[in-house]
C-alpha cells in the first residue's frame, strides 16, 4: 500500500447486549437489514482484533453490530466495560453499548412459550436465571448509551424503534417511518401522528374482498371509491409536507406518521402506502412498516356491519 494512500474511516461499533430473551436476535436481523456487518456470540478474546483490525482504503466502512450475552465465552462485564473504556480513549473509536432490558415476568413468558431454557438456569426455574443475569449484567446497564426496555414490545415494535435509533440517514434529516395499525389490537407506542381512518368505507364487510388486504388492487380501488376518501387523504398529504419541514427545522431526530383503521389489513394499509409514495416524490424517504398486515381477519373486530343501504361501518 502506497504511504500517501489514505486510511479508510474506522466503521462504527455497536455492542448488543442485554438479558436473554429480550430481543437481541430481533435487533441483529434488523441492523443487518439496514447494512450494517453483524457478527452475533463473539468471544470475548476475539472483539478486541475486530476492533483494531484495519479498514482498507478500498473498503467501505460498513457499521459493524456485535452480540454479546452471558452465553459468549470469557463473558465479564466489568472486564469488557473496562476495555471498551480503553479502547475508546486511546483511539477515539466510535463505539457504542445497546442494552435490551425486559421485565422479569414477561421474560418467564417468553421462555415458557418458546419451551426454551433460560442459559443460566439449566436445572432450575427461569426466574433464577433470569434473576442472575440481570444481577450479573447491571454494571452493563447502567454503562449502555441505548437502552430499551422491550417489555411490552411486540416484535414490530422492536423493529420499528431499532429503525428509528440506527437508521443511516443525514445528521439533520428525521428518521421517517409511516406505519399501519388496528385500533382493536392497540394504539403503537411511538407515533408522533395518528391519523383514523375508520371514516372510510369497510372492504372486510365485502366477502370477495375481506381475504385480501389494502396492498390488493381491488381492495385499494374499493377504498379509494368511498366519496370521502380523495379530498381527505390529500388534506392529510399536504398536512405532513407541512409539518415535516418543521419537524427538521426544530431538530427533531424520528417522526412516525400512524394510520389506523379497525383491524389494521384494508384502509390503513392502503393509505399508510399512498401517503408514503406522496412523500417520496416529496424527496423524504420514509420506512414502511404494516403492523397487523398479517393478523387473521374477525367480524368480532370489526364491529357492526354497515346497512343494507351502504352507510359505512
Amino acid at each position: 500500500m502506497s504511504d500517501s494512500m489514505p486510511a479508510a474511516a474506522e466503521p462504527r461499533l455497536l455492542l448488543i447486549t442485554g438479558l436473554s430473551g429480550a430481543g437481541k436476535s430481533t435487533v441483529l436481523k434488523v441492523l443487518e437489514d439496514l447494512g450494517w456487518e453483524v457478527v452475533d456470540n463473539l468471544p470475548l478474546s476475539l472483539l478486541e482484533p475486530l476492533i483494531e483490525a484495519p479498514v482498507k482504503p478500498s473498503e467501505a466502512a460498513r457499521p459493524i453490530a456485535v452480540g454479546i450475552d452471558s452465553r459468549s465465552r470469557g463473558f465479564k462485564p466489568s472486564r469488557l466495560v473496562k476495555r471498551i473504556k480503553e479502547l475508546r480513549e486511546a483511539g477515539g473509536r466510535d463505539i457504542q453499548t445497546l442494552f435490551l432490558d425486559c421485565a422479569g415476568a414477561e421474560l418467564e413468558r417468553r421462555f415458557s412459550e418458546t419451551r426454551r431454557r433460560h442459559p443460566l438456569a439449566e436445572d432450575r426455574p427461569a426466574a433464577d436465571g433470569i434473576a442472575r443475569e440481570r444481577e450479573m449484567m447491571e454494571s452493563l446497564r447502567r454503562w449502555a448509551e441505548h437502552v430499551v426496555d422491550t417489555t411490552n414490545y411486540s416484535s414490530n415494535d422492536l423493529q420499528q424503534e431499532i429503525r428509528q435509533r440506527f437508521a443511516d440517514v443525514g445528521d439533520d434529516v428525521p428518521s421517517l417511518t409511516v406505519m399501519s395499525f388496528g385500533f382493536a389490537r392497540g394504539l403503537p407506542r411511538n407515533a408522533d401522528l395518528v391519523f383514523d381512518m375508520r371514516y372510510l368505507r369497510n372492504p372486510h364487510w365485502d366477502a370477495k374482498l375481506r381475504p385480501g388486504t389494502g396492498l390488493d388492487a381491488d381492495v385499494s380501488a374499493y377504498i379509494a371509491a368511498d366519496p370521502a376518501y380523495e379530498m381527505t387523504v390529500a388534506q392529510i398529504e399536504a398536512l405532513l409536507l407541512t409539518l415535516l419541514p418543521r419537524y427538521r427545522a426544530e431538530g427533531k431526530s424520528y417522526v412516525t406518521i400512524a394510520f389506523g383503521c379497525t383491524g389494521g389489513r384494508h384502509r390503513s394499509v392502503h393509505v399508510a402506502e399512498r401517503v408514503a409514495q406522496a412523500l417520496r416524490i416529496a424527496g423524504h424517504a420514509p420506512n414502511v412498516i404494516h403492523r397487523n398486515l398479517d393478523s387473521a381477519p374477525q367480524d368480532g373486530l370489526e364491529g357492526k356491519p354497515p346497512p343494507a343501504s351502504g352507510g359505512k361501518a
